[in-house]
């Protein structure tokens, strides 16, 4: 029930950004829920192989290559689904910066209800 929320959570992330951030465009909310879903797929396949690939350039930046990989996920996904598309590497990684922060505000409300 849990990682079906947080999917939804994510597509209506994607989808507000997506209103505000010029070059970044979701035709609808069911491509935005695709996305989430290649998105969370993208991250437990790739993710893991491009981090241990690129340990090196994340130790000499201190993390700060991790939000490349990011982005990196970003594109890869707009590769995938049809209802998104991003405009470039920078728009991908501004993408990257602000989905993230908005999931951490959008589940922190997800785990404070778990605690009651």
């Amino acid at each position: 029930m849990k990682t079906i929320l947080r999917m939804l959570l994510t597509a209506v992330a994607v989808v507000v950004i997506a209103n505000f951030l010029p070059g970044v465009t979701v035709t609808n909310f069911v491509s935005a829920l695709f996305l989430a879903i290649v998105l969370a797929f993208l991250r437990i396949t790739v993710k893991p192989i491009l981090i241990i690939l690129t340990l090196p350039a994340t130790i000499l930046t201190l993390g700060l290559f991790l939000l490349v990989i990011n982005a990196i996920i970003i594109l890869l996904a707009s590769y995938f689904v049809d209802g998104f598309e991003v405009a470039g590497f920078w728009t991908a990684l501004l993408f990257s910066i602000l989905l993230s922060i908005l999931q951490s505000i959008l589940y922190s409300f997800l785990n404070e209800d778990d605690k009651k």
